[in-house]
């Protein structure tokens, strides 16, 4: 259903009418609009956009005395940005360029990260150690679903790891199809569950994307359509999982949709003190050696690093914290905000 396209091209042609000869360039107008809405009835009779677009075509024709027979306005050129950079089409599949056309700036971009124990840096720059077992909803917004499922590190241990990763990405019409991506320990695909590697045949099917940077180790999948980036990554014996999100994406959700680890953090009742397992600790003074080669600012990440190394004794999950600390530093809309000290 192409609904969408003859909504915009409608308000291309009559954006910018003005002085005497608009009353007759808005009626051809109109007629253009009913002309597009005509020859998308087939694949559009199921959805509301269009009924709602052809409803409210036939009630302006009334109010402007038009004639539904009459010569008909060519789709007008978009005019441009206010940053008078300009934009020949507005890709509507494409959120960045899509919100600098309407606002004249660039969209906000917030950053969350699960890694190791799970540490959780949420949008909003908390940081907290979980012990959350079982599974949990990192993300539940109007675009996406994000759920973590976590197991003990070890038999008899409170601290716990991401062992497996879903991720669903919402259908979006003229997008995307839904596509559902897992990943579990030792299986991190460089696909989607149905295997493609894109967002289906859809016109903007190629705004999402699955990009292998690592074999079994690292993936990344570009949903540009809703300006959005996610790393998911491999470490030792556990999964972690980043994202930039636009800010608009991330706020997506109503107050039933309020369990959500990247928007409020760990529930007080599943928080972890990172300090109590590695004070005088033999093993903590190794971990802290182990970590400072590849965290050399002892901020949270660091911290971290030597809770994960002490608790599970896996010298692996050095590298969860460093892959955790890169994607923050690609992902941060504010560098400033890089290191969190506690």
């Amino acid at each position: 259903c192409k609904i969408l396209r003859c909504n915009s091209e409608y308000v291309a042609a009559t954006l910018n009418l003005r002085g005497s000869g608009r009353s007759t360039a808005f009626c051809n107008a109109l007629r253009s609009y009913s002309h597009c809405t005509r020859k998308t009835a087939r694949t559009c009779r199921g959805d509301l956009a269009y009924h709602s677009a052809v409803h409210g075509i036939e009630d302006l024709m009334i109010q402007n005395n038009c004639s539904k027979e009459g010569p008909m306005s060519p789709p007008r050129p978009r005019p441009p940005a206010p940053n008078h950079q300009g934009l020949e089409t507005l890709d509507i599949c494409n959120y960045e360029k899509s919100f600098l056309y309407k606002h004249g700036q660039p969209p906000s971009y917030q950053h969350c990260a699960a890694f190791g124990d799970p540490h959780i840096r949420t949008f909003h720059d908390d940081f907290h150690t979980c012990r959350v077992e079982g599974s949990w909803p990192l993300l539940d917004n109007d675009y996406l679903f994000v759920q973590a499922t976590s197991s003990p590190v070890a038999k008899g241990s409170n601290a716990t790891v991401t062992s497996k990763l879903t991720i669903i990405f919402k259908n979006m019409k003229e997008c995307i199809d839904q596509k559902v991506y897992q990943a579990e320990i030792d299986n991190l695909p460089a696909a989607f569950e149905d295997g493609s590697v894109n967002g289906g045949e859809r016109p903007g099917g190629s705004s999402l994307a699955i990009q292998e940077r690592s074999p079994g180790r690292h993936v990344e999948i570009h949903a540009d359509y809703i300006g959005t980036t996610i790393a998911i990554r491999q470490a030792g014996r556990q999964l972690s999982f980043s994202i930039r999100a636009a800010e608009e994406v991330a706020h997506a959700f109503t107050e039933e949709q309020d369990l959500q680890l990247c928007v409020g953090g760990c529930p007080r009742s599943q928080r972890i003190s990172r300090r109590d397992c590695c004070r005088g600790h033999r093993a903590a003074e190794v971990a802290r050696a182990l970590c400072k080669e590849m965290l050399p600012v002892e901020d949270v990440y660091f911290q971290s690093c030597v809770f994960d190394v002490v608790t599970s004794g896996d010298v692996n999950f050095t590298m969860a914290a460093h892959g955790a600390l890169e994607d923050a530093r690609v992902f941060l809309p504010n560098t400033e905000k890089l290191h969190i000290f506690q």
